[in-house]
């Protein structure tokens, strides 16, 4: 698809919508993607995915410089043992997935720059692409993702136009589509992410196990089929 969005495996007529809400220094919500990714291939269910900005630490000053440790210690009052202590747990988690996480080195950053890029990605079909590269730059290469220059690097990785993100970061024009995410996050009352919203209906909070995401999907699947035989049945009664 080129709308920025992606289906995964075939069958259109049943395909769920899944709107997940995302920051790109989260580390439970590259976890998340692994876990939602595994619960997609497990259930083979046919999905459709947009990701959509959400800021987990919007008080990060543009100019900070620091790791994630130093933000918990500075930022937010936490005990210098208890943040690497936590940094420790989740690197242990992210590698269960697959995932190589050097927190002791990331740079912490404001990621709303980011998310703009996301966005742009997504008009430009590419959104995808772009959320896991931002990922393994920030948690595995310990890129600067507040850097334009880093980020329009990271956009041609994936097939951006680099001239293009210099210019919409610049100017700042997706600046107003992430502010919209936000506003919508508080609307269906998510405070945390990853958070998955499935068909506009259902809700699912936290880096969920494989297997929950696999079970959700397949009984939303049959109930949406259930619903869609009720209605051709109601057609055919109709005309009859």
């Amino acid at each position: 698809m080129r709308d920025g969005r992606c289906a995964f495996n075939n069958r259109v007529a049943d395909v769920i919508k899944v709107d997940i809400w995302s920051d790109i220094q989260c580390p439970w919500c590259y976890i998340g993607k692994r876990r939602f990714e595994a619960g997609v291939a497990a259930s083979a269910a046919p999905v459709e995915v947009e990701y959509h900005s959400f800021e987990l630490a919007p008080d990060t000053p543009l100019d900070f410089v620091g790791s994630p440790t130093d933000y918990l210690v500075q930022r937010k009052g936490i005990p210098r043992e208890r943040a690497v202590a936590m940094n420790d747990h989740v690197t242990q988690l992210a590698a269960e997935v697959g995932l190589e996480y050097h927190l002791d080195r990331a740079k912490q950053v404001n990621t709303v720059r980011a998310h703009e890029l996301l966005h742009f990605a997504k008009a430009s079909g590419r959104q995808l692409e772009l959320v896991e590269r931002l990922f393994r730059a920030y948690f595995t290469e310990s890129r600067n993702l507040g850097s334009v220059a880093e980020l329009v690097s990271l956009a041609a990785d994936v097939g951006l136009d680099p001239g293009q993100a210099e210019q919409v970061l610049t100017a700042r024009t997706y600046l107003g589509a992430v502010k919209a995410d936000v506003r919508q996050a508080a609307r269906y009352g998510i405070q945390g992410v990853p958070f998955f919203v499935i068909n506009d209906e259902y809700g699912v909070a936290g880096a969920q196990p494989a297997e929950t995401f696999a079970m959700v999907l397949t009984q939303i699947g049959a109930q949406k089929r259930a619903q869609e035989g009720t209605q051709q049945q109601a057609q055919r009664g109709t005309s009859a």
